[in-house]
């Protein structure tokens, strides 16, 4: 078996990382494609010894299990460039946020009759093989494409299956998750040194606090409500700390934020079908010419400037 990745950013660096850091796939089978090869993840993915290329078609033609690693309003671009090169071997996963299987079978079907398509949410700590996965399985794809991906995926984390049409919802909670709980860390360390702790520490305690938390949750039947009602002391430091937390709408606004991304993830999917590249990629597209055309310009201006002096040369 061998591994593909279009696209070579965070996603396909974790990924990349945690396979192999599992054993689940040796280096040497997996290739990811980028046009950047300037991407910092380009550099860790040559570290690892991925096969890097900047051409989609040879990551198809060199892969069994192809990840759609790019941003949603890419993929239609990427489908048509990649599906005359789509054969009966190749399992199509797309990890783009919003973009549904349907949309995506339509797209490679003009080019093959059965694309065996599957979609998943996972998230960054695949990287350190704690990620959360979950996927949904397309039109033609056979029992034993699920159990492939499902071992990938679980090599890395916990995975399973569930409906499509809850996928969006993941996305907004496990698939952004890990920001929400960075920025929490961030805060929590923040706190520590306002109150003389040194940065490091407070980093390192921070950190500890909600790996241990988190461990409590999976390892526990108890509901996270009594495991937090456990610690706080009646009139002790923590329920006065929680009552500040209540009073800034601390859970309001994780409910908030979970709604948001998941809101997002379906406004995704309608540019996705519209298929229009995003402003930033068009302002970056531009720039690329500028640079283009003022490099171009420059060597012909020392083109004119050398042809001149070569003539001057000769008259005298």
């Amino acid at each position: 078996m061998s591994v593909g990745f279009i696209g070579a950013g965070q996603l396909a660096y974790a990924l990349a990382r945690g396979f192999t850091a599992a054993g689940v796939i040796a280096t040497h089978k997996i290739t990811a494609s980028s046009p950047d090869t300037g991407l910092p993840t380009v550099t860790g993915l040559r570290k690892l010894g991925v096969n890097f290329t900047t051409s989609n078609k040879e990551t198809v033609k060199n892969s069994d299990v192809l990840f759609l690693a790019v941003k949603p309003h890419i993929i239609p671009f990427v489908l048509d460039e990649i599906g005359p090169d789509i054969e009966n071997r190749h399992l199509v996963v797309s990890c783009a946020a919003g973009v549904t299987i349907q949309s995506i079978e339509k797209k490679l079907s003009l080019c093959h009759p059965a694309p065996k398509v599957m979609r998943c949410m996972t998230n960054t700590p695949v990287v350190v093989r704690e990620g959360a996965t979950v996927y949904a399985t397309g039109t033609h794809a056979k029992v034993e494409d699920s159990m492939l991906l499902e071992q990938l995926m679980a090599s890395v984390g916990f995975c399973i299956e569930v409906e499509e049409d809850l996928i969006d919802a993941v996305t907004g909670l496990s698939g952004s998750g890990p920001a929400y709980a960075f920025t929490a860390l961030d805060a929590l360390a923040d706190g520590g040194v306002k109150m003389g702790l040194p940065r490091r520490l407070a980093l390192r305690l921070g950190a500890q606090a909600l790996l241990g938390a988190a461990k409590m949750v999976l390892d526990s039947e108890q509901h996270p409500g009594q495991l937090k009602d456990n610690v706080c002391s009646p009139g002790g430091a923590t329920i006065h700390a929680l009552h500040v937390m209540e009073s800034g709408g601390f859970r309001s606004l994780l409910i908030n934020a979970v709604e948001t991304s998941c809101i997002r993830t379906r406004e995704l999917q309608c540019l996705a079908d519209q298929e229009k590249t995003s402003t930033a990629a068009i302002k970056k597209t531009t720039l690329d010419k500028v640079l283009q055309e003022s490099t171009s310009i420059g060597v012909k201006g020392r083109t004119s400037l050398l042809n001149n002096s070569k003539g001057t040369k000769n008259k005298n």
